[in-house]
C-alpha cells in the first residue's frame, strides 16, 4: 500500500486543497481530496483486468465548488433531510438552515461537503479531521470528527467515522459517492443490477421526506431483494417514484446485532465490476441521481446528467428526530459516535 499527496488548487476563499492517492499492491487506486473529504476517483479492475474509474467527480477545486450534488463528499452534520430544519433536543428547539425547499439537507448552506478537512497519513490509511463549532448551521455542540479512509489489497475501501461532542447533538455522517460501474461518464446506471438486503423502507412524502410509515418492498418497484436492473421500473407510474423523480429512498437493512451487515450489491455486466456495501448503520439511501445537473464540468470535460450515477448512502433514517420509532441519531455529550462502511469491489 502506498499513499501519495499533491496540491489540488485553492478554494475561492484561498484555502489550499490537497489530493491524496491510495494505491494497493494490485494497482487499484482511490483519490481523496481534502475539499469535502471527497472521493475524486476509484480505479478498480474490470473483468479483463483493465482499471476503470467508477466514481463521478471533478478535476479541479473550482469545479467542485460549482456543483451542488455533493459529489463523493463527506456530508453532515446530519446527512439527508430534516423537516422544516427543526428538531427538539433536551427541551430546546433548534432551527437549521433550509437549503432544500422548506427542509434542511446534508448539513445546510455550508455543510461538511464544502469544508476543507485536515489530513494526515497514518500508516496504510488517510485520516481526515474536522472541527464543527457549537451553533454551526444551527446545530448544538462543539463536534470533533475523524474519518479514516483505507484501501485494502483485495480492493475494499473502508470509511471509518468517529466523532465526539461537548453537548448533546444529532449526527448522521455518510459519504455521497456516485457510482457508475460501467465507468464514470459512461451513460446512465439503468442497466446496473442491484440487490438490497432490505425488506422494508421508509415511505416518502412529496418532498422526499419520510412520513414515519415503514412499508414492505414486496410487490412494489422498490423491491430489490433479488438482483434487478435499476432502470426496469424506475419510470413506473408509482407515487413513491413520482415523488422523487426516481429512487431516493431510505431502505432498512436486515441485520442481526450491531456489527457490519450487508446493505447492497451492485453489478454492471459490461465491465463485470461488482460492488458490495457493508455497514454498521441501520439504513441505506438508494439515490439514482434524479437531480444531478449538467451545469458543471466533470472529469475530463465530461458532462454528467440525470441518472449518471447511483448512491448507496449508509445512514440513520432521514427525519429521524420527528419519528421517535426510528433509530435515534442523538449523540450525547461525552459519548462516541463510531460507524464503519466498507465498499468492496470485485469482478463477477
Amino acid at each position: 500500500m502506498s499513499i501519495t499527496k499533491k496540491e489540488f488548487g485553492n478554494t475561492k476563499a484561498g484555502e489550499a486543497v490537497e489530493l491524496f492517492t491510495l494505491t494497493n499492491s494490485s494497482g487499484a487506486n482511490v483519490g481523496i481530496t481534502t475539499y469535502g473529504g471527497s472521493l475524486v476517483f476509484i480505479n478498480v479492475p474490470d473483468k479483463t483486468g483493465k482499471l476503470v474509474d467508477v466514481c463521478l467527480g471533478c478535476d479541479t477545486v473550482a469545479d467542485y465548488e460549482k456543483q451542488d450534488a455533493s459529489l463523493g463528499a463527506l456530508v453532515g452534520r446530519f446527512a439527508n433531510r430534516i423537516e422544516k430544519g427543526e428538531f427538539t433536543l433536551g427541551g430546546v428547539e433548534y432551527h437549521l438552515y433550509c437549503n432544500d425547499g422548506s427542509n434542511h439537507l446534508h448539513g445546510g448552506k455550508i455543510g461538511y461537503n464544502r469544508r476543507v478537512w485536515g489530513a494526515e497519513v497514518k500508516g496504510d490509511a488517510l485520516e481526515l479531521t474536522l472541527f464543527s463549532p457549537d451553533g454551526e448551521e444551527g446545530y448544538p455542540g462543539n463536534l470533533t470528527i475523524k474519518v479514516t479512509y483505507r484501501l485494502t489489497d483485495d480492493n475494499a475501501l473502508s470509511i471509518d467515522y468517529i466523532a465526539t461532542s461537548d453537548k448533546d447533538t444529532v449526527i448522521n455522517l455518510t459519504n455521497h459517492c456516485y457510482f457508475n460501474l460501467a465507468g464514470e461518464g459512461n451513460g446512465t446506471i439503468f442497466n446496473h443490477k442491484l440487490k438490497l438486503n432490505c425488506g422494508t423502507y421508509t415511505e416518502n412524502s412529496g418532498e422526499c421526506l419520510p412520513t414515519g410509515k415503514i412499508s414492505p418492498v414486496a410487490g412494489t418497484p422498490l423491491d430489490f431483494t433479488e438482483f434487478k436492473a435499476i432502470g426496469e421500473r424506475i419510470n413506473d407510474a408509482y407515487v413513491q417514484l413520482e415523488n422523487c423523480g426516481g429512487y431516493d429512498h431510505n431502505f432498512i437493512i436486515n441485520r442481526e446485532g450491531a456489527g457490519l451487515a450487508e446493505a447492497a450489491q451492485l453489478w454492471d455486466e459490461s465491465t463485470g465490476i461488482k460492488l458490495k456495501t457493508l455497514t454498521t448503520k441501520p439504513g441505506v439511501q438508494l439515490y439514482t441521481a434524479n437531480f444531478l445537473k449538467d451545469d458543471f464540468a466533470a472529469k475530463g470535460g465530461k458532462v454528467y446528467g440525470k441518472h449518471a450515477g447511483v448512491c448507496l448512502e449508509t445512514q440513520f433514517y432521514p427525519n429521524a428526530m420527528k419519528h421517535t420509532h426510528f433509530p435515534s441519531p442523538v449523540l450525547h455529550a461525552g459519548d462516541t459516535y463510531h460507524h464503519t462502511t466498507i465498499y468492496q469491489f470485485m469482478v463477477k
